[in-house]
C-alpha cells in the first residue's frame, strides 16, 4: 500500500516537473525570439522572419520544432531548453535529419540547427558545437551565439 502511494506521488511530481519545464521553455522562447534574427545576421545567416511552434504529423510521426528562422534559401531550426542536456542534443539531431521530410517546403533550402538554452549540463554546449549546431545562450534579456568565431555550421 505504501509503495503504491510512493509511485502515485512520483508520477504526480514528474507531471508537475514536465509542466513547469514546458512553461519555462515557452517563456525563454518568447524572451529571445526577437533577438534571433539579429544574432543570426551577425554570424552571416541573413534570416528575415521566425515561426514558433511548428508542429505536424508525417508518415505517422508527430514532430515539433520550437523556433524556425527562415529566408529565401536558408532555414535555422532552433531547439529551446531551459537546461540543455546531452540527450536533448541527441534527440534534436535525429529530428534535424528528418526536417526536410517532415517539412518538404524546405527541401531545397540549406537547413542549420541551433540549441538555445539558459544553462547546460557540463559539456553539452561543446557537444552541440561539435555536431555542427549553433550554440545560443540566453542571458538576462538577450541571447548570444557562443560558438567559436570560425565555427562552420553543419548543413542538413
Amino acid at each position: 500500500m505504501l509503495t503504491e502511494k510512493f509511485r502515485e506521488t512520483d508520477k504526480k511530481l514528474n507531471q508537475l516537473e514536465r509542466l513547469f519545464t514546458s512553461q519555462w521553455s515557452k517563456l525563454v522562447e518568447s524572451l529571445v525570439e526577437g533577438d534571433i534574427i539579429t544574432i543570426l545576421n551577425q554570424r552571416g545567416i541573413h534570416e528575415t522572419e521566425t515561426l514558433k511552434h511548428r508542429s505536424g504529423r508525417r508518415e505517422g510521426i508527430d514532430y515539433e520544432f520550437d523556433i524556425i528562422a527562415i529566408n529565401g534559401s536558408e532555414v535555422v531550426i532552433i531547439e529551446v531548453k531551459t537546461t540543455i542536456r546531452p540527450e536533448d542534443i541527441r534527440n534534436f539531431l535525429k529530428k534535424l535529419k528528418q526536417a526536410k521530410n517532415w517539412m518538404p517546403e524546405y527541401s531545397d533550402k540549406r537547413v542549420y540547427g541551433a540549441a538555445l538554452f539558459i544553462s547546460e549540463d557540463l559539456g553539452t554546449a561543446a557537444m552541440a558545437e561539435k555536431n555542427g549546431l549553433f550554440v545560443i545562450r540566453a542571458t538576462g534579456d538577450s541571447a548570444n551565439i557562443v560558438n567559436i568565431n570560425d565555427f562552420v555550421p553543419k548543413v542538413w
